[in-house]
Parts: C-alpha cells; structure tokens; sequence
C-alpha cells in the first residue's frame, strides 16, 4: 500500500526529527511481486545472507482498511491454493452420447468443490462473528477447453483459487483434492499455479511481548483493535514462517475497503491519525529493551 509504506517513512522521519535515539535498528523493505505472490519478492529475500545479517526480531506490514472506527489487527493469513484441474477423455462427434468423457469428469470436480463453497458459505453465516480468515474460500476463476461447437473437447479445465484457513489441516485439504480427482474419473489430474503451505500465526497474547507492547501503545490512544486471521496473503507471511513475530496492521480505519477498485482513496485526516499511530508505536517497539 503507498499510503501505508509512506505512513512508516513519515512516522521514522518524525521520531528522527525529535532526536530520537533508537536502541535496535530499524529496517523497512520495499520488495517485488507481492501482488502475484511474493515468490520472487520477498520469499527470495528472506532466504538470503543479506536478510538473516539484519537479525529481525519484530516485524510490522501491512493490514487492511475497516469500515467502522476500529482497527484491524491480522496475526496469520490463510494459506493460497491456485490450481488447474485437467481433465480428459473420449473425444468425437457431439451428435453422438459418447462415454467416459472429459465434460462428464471436470462436472463432478466442479460440483464437489463448489459444494464446498457452499458449506463454508453456510458457515461463516453461522459464525457469532463472521469473519472470513476463519473460513476456506473457495472460487472457480478460470475454464478452458473446446475447439469447436460440434466436436466433444478432449480435455477440458477449471482453475480454482482456494484460501485455506489456519483452523484447518493442508493434509485434508490436500486428501479432499486427491479423492475428488480421483472420484472424477481417469486421467483428472491437478498443478499448482499457486501453493503456499504457510499456516504460522504469532501469538496475541502475554505469552508475546511484542503483542504486550503493542497492544499497550493501542490502548493508550484508546483505539479498538480487532485481531483476525488475514482474509488474502501479504509478504510478511514468509517472515512469520522462520519463525519471527509479525503482526499485520494499517491504521486505516472509518475508510470503506476499496482495494484494487476504482477511486481508491484514503482521507486526508485518517491518513495523519495514522502517521501518529504509527510513531507512537515505532516509538515503543524500537526501544523495547533487548533480552
């Protein structure tokens, strides 16, 4: 987000401008390709030399705006499952009912997937507060296949993006993929276009002295925060994953969330609420004392 990556630059400039003296360091990134997954961004960079050198003990990204006067605060996400289901079979004329044919097969996976759907629909609903990091999305994105009206397709597709929420196992939904390609019929096949079996959460509670120390600055300026599991993916899952404590959070609040829509915007006002936001809590987290 440029509005939140600039909140931070003006929150260090500030804390620079009173003299502030921090005792850790402070390091704030800026990587590629988050928006198509951050496999070549910032998955990349926590592999390196370079990143292990910086000794992360803490880290903050990005949230998402609320519509309400609270705030977001997101301890996990949901892991990312994008993939294409395949399917073939017996090809020919399409005067004629053919058997065992790609058409009949990619119909029982799409069923059953959006059957699940459904359920988690149903579910969220039921929720006493419905929030869709503690439910699995599902939705077919994409299908293909075909040449001509008249010629039943040897193969057909769907594309599925799945998000995965860190109340359930990877290892069922990995076994409902298997059985239901393989309830489909031959030759129903599955790839990855996106996999991610990140599930890490970092604690909020006193168990956490980051979550203690944050949660002390929120309260002083009185502001609500909510604590959910992140709805979609954002970079600071693969810093999380080793094992580092990672919060993410936008002070974006009384803001509609317009993501990637047109005329997004933030108000000029929630926008400078949020610079104090930030530098106040900047302000605590750089001089917690070290162990």
């Amino acid at each position: 987000m440029k509005c939140v990556g600039v909140q931070y630059l003006e929150a260090i400039r500030k804390l620079k401008a009173t003299g502030f003296v921090p005792l850790r360091n402070v390091h704030v990134s800026f990587v590629p390709d988050e928006e198509v997954g951050g496999f070549k961004g910032m998955n990349c960079f926590v592999k390196t030399p370079e990143f292990e050198a910086l000794r992360v003990g803490f880290a903050l990204d990005e949230g998402i705006a609320n519509p309400d006067d609270s705030y977001h605060l997101f301890y996990g996400e949901r892991a990312i499952w994008q993939f294409r289901v395949t399917a073939k079979g017996q090809t020919g004329h399409a005067s004629i009912l053919h058997e065992n044919t790609a058409a009949e097969k990619i119909h029982k996976v799409i069923n059953r997937l959006l059957s699940l759907r459904e359920s988690e629909k149903a579910r969220l609903k039921s929720l006493e507060n419905p929030d869709l990091g503690d439910v699995t999305s599902v939705n077919m994105t994409m299908l293909g296949g075909g040449l001509q009206a008249n010629v039943v397709p040897p193969e057909l597709s769907a594309v599925f993006d799945i998000r995965i929420t860190p109340h359930w196992t990877l290892d069922s939904m990995k076994k409902l993929l298997d059985e239901t390609c393989a309830n489909a019929g031959s030759d129903v096949t599955y790839k990855y276009i996106q996999h991610s079996n990140i599930t890490a959460q970092t604690p909020v509670d006193d168990s956490n002295v980051w979550w203690t120390v944050f949660k002390g600055v929120t309260d002083e300026l009185n502001l609500k925060i909510n604590k959910k599991i992140f709805p979609a993916a954002t970079d600071i899952r693969f810093v999380r994953q080793l094992g580092i404590p990672a919060f993410g959070f936008s002070p974006m609040n009384n803001t509609p969330v317009l993501l990637h829509d047109h005329d997004e915007y933030l108000n000029e006002a929630v926008y400078l609420r949020g610079v104090e936001i930030y530098t106040a809590l900047l302000e605590k987290i750089i001089n917690q004392p070290k162990d």
